[in-house]
């Protein structure tokens, strides 16, 4: 597998072709238009304004609080650098739900997300989810999984911050913001290794 860094990533994220080939060459498939409107469904950091609007400049044409039933919410990847906190991530799980906030963007977007978020390479792979929105209507988004470890990590405060207040500004129901508030967070010397 190739691995593009830089500059060379920035050119390829911005060109739907050599994107194409790129995320050929890992295995994904790039379908559709770059114009074409898709669901994009959000349940860590990107819940927040800050993270999605502006870190990752993200111009959505729509945005609805939403769930997807069959998975859970667990912070069992490596944090970035190496050691630190555990991020948010997806995980199998007949009797759970995942409640975030579902964005609509072009491909073109989504790919642009897909770069911030290190896709193609190692960690995130974006999936296809039958995700519902707060009235229940049916919509398909996608979403990123990863191969997680076996235990959860403790993520750090200012990462569980991030999805707390991106929660509470979405509406997202009681019971999850409740839930995002059970979750410790790593202590200083813990989120310094």
């Amino acid at each position: 597998m190739i691995r593009l860094r830089g500059k060379a990533r920035r050119l390829v994220a911005r060109s739907w072709t050599l994107s194409w080939f790129y995320y050929r060459m890992h295995g994904l498939t790039l379908s559709g238009r770059p114009g074409e409107q898709v669901w994009y469904f959000a349940y860590g950091a990107n819940m927040h304004d800050r993270a999605f609007r502006e870190r990752r400049r993200m111009r959505p044409i729509d945005q609805r609080i939403g769930r997807i039933r069959g998975y859970r919410l667990r912070f069992n990847l490596e944090g970035r650098p190496k050691g630190r906190a555990a991020p948010a991530n997806l995980s199998p799980d007949a009797e759970a739900e995942v409640w975030g906030v579902l964005y609509k963007v072009t491909r073109r977007e989504l790919l642009r997300l897909d770069w911030t978020e290190g896709v193609p390479g190692r960690g995130y792979r974006p999936q296809w989810f039958h995700a519902e929105d707060r009235d229940g209507h049916p919509l398909a988004a996608v979403g990123y999984i990863a191969r997680g470890n076996e235990t959860d990590g403790t993520p750090s405060l200012r990462y569980l911050t991030l999805l707390r207040e991106g929660a509470r500004a979405n509406g997202l129901p009681g019971h999850w913001l409740r839930f995002l508030d059970s979750v410790e967070h790593a202590r200083s010397a813990d989120a310094a290794r």
